[in-house]
């Protein structure tokens, strides 16, 4: 477990150093699932995509579902310049952007934005800090699951997040990528939080390897983001959350504005950009399962 710890700390700054340590973790257990996960993303960092994706394939096989491990594989096709790539990564088609319906009884987006705004700043810390091992720089994250939460403005947005969802489900159809694969059309939270950025906060590219479906949406945004000329505080996807050899840049990008939500697959790499001002970017996220 130390080998691991240090190999995905070694990640973030010697891909060369994390393979290393991941090969050590693997001769004491040579059957680890996270140490070979280890190795695969520290593979992409040292230039071995096809060695990377020929691991990552082998793991994917026991764990066909694992979002992590997708976002990895994608990585390697990318870098190999598989076609596959762009069929798992169709950003135009598989991000979808919608705007929340004001639940009942609210009669119009701004009022429920604006009462959902005040029960969500209840929930962080006036000057807290970041959760460790979370994405986010710059800003607080909740520590409850929302989906649990009792405020009736907080529970009316999660009755608002069934219509989109469904649109989603029919928008995407049905397939045989890890996607469109579990389709069922039946779906549940897997968790929920709401994120406050200040100023020059940001999201690392992350993943959620708990997800199927994952989301960002937009509750109160700095004035100066709708600003087409600045790409501060947007929502960016493709740019991967390890090193790679060669490096590799975002792909696609949405700009929010209030009350939108925005829905795509978990495994897809997806972060911020900062932006200063003093006023906070305050967001709600989840995780969409399908219902066994």
């Amino acid at each position: 477990m130390l080998l691991l710890r240090a190999g995905l700390a070694a990640l973030e700054f010697d891909p060369a150093a994390a393979l290393s340590l991941a090969e050590r973790a693997l001769r004491a257990m040579p059957a680890n699932a996270p140490a070979r996960t280890l190795r695969v993303a520290a593979r992409l960092g040292v230039g071995e995509a096809r060695g990377a994706l020929d691991d990552c394939e082998a793991l994917l096989a026991d764990d066909p579902n694992e979002q992590y491990l997708i976002a990895l594989k994608t990585t390697a096709l990318r870098l190999l310049g598989d076609a596959r790539h762009a069929q798992l990564c169709d950003y135009r088609n598989l991000v979808l952007p919608l705007t929340l319906e004001p639940p009942a009884p609210w009669k119009d987006l701004v009022t429920f934005l604006e009462e959902l705004k005040a029960s969500l700043e209840r929930l962080h810390a006036p000057e807290g800090h970041a959760l460790l091992f979370q994405s986010l720089r710059g800003g607080t994250e909740t520590t409850q699951d929302l989906t649990r939460n009792p405020d009736p403005t907080i529970r009316a947005l999660f009755t608002a997040f069934a219509q989109p969802i469904g649109r989603y489900l029919e928008h995407i159809g049905s397939g045989t990528d890890p996607l469109r694969r579990r389709n069922s059309s039946r779906w549940r939270f897997n968790g929920s939080w709401s994120v406050r950025l200040r100023d020059r906060g940001y999201h690392t590219t992350h993943t959620h390897p708990r997800g199927w479906i994952s989301s960002a949406c937009y509750i109160d945004l700095p004035d100066h983001m709708a600003d087409a000329r600045t790409d501060e505080g947007i929502l960016k996807f493709g740019k991967p959350g390890v090193l790679t050899e060669p490096g590799l840049d975002a792909e696609y990008s949405i700009r929010p504005v209030p009350g939108m939500l925005v829905l795509f697959p978990s495994y897809f790499w997806h972060g911020t950009v900062p932006f200063r001002s003093r006023q906070t970017r305050l967001t709600v996220a989840f995780d969409a399962v399908p219902e066994s």
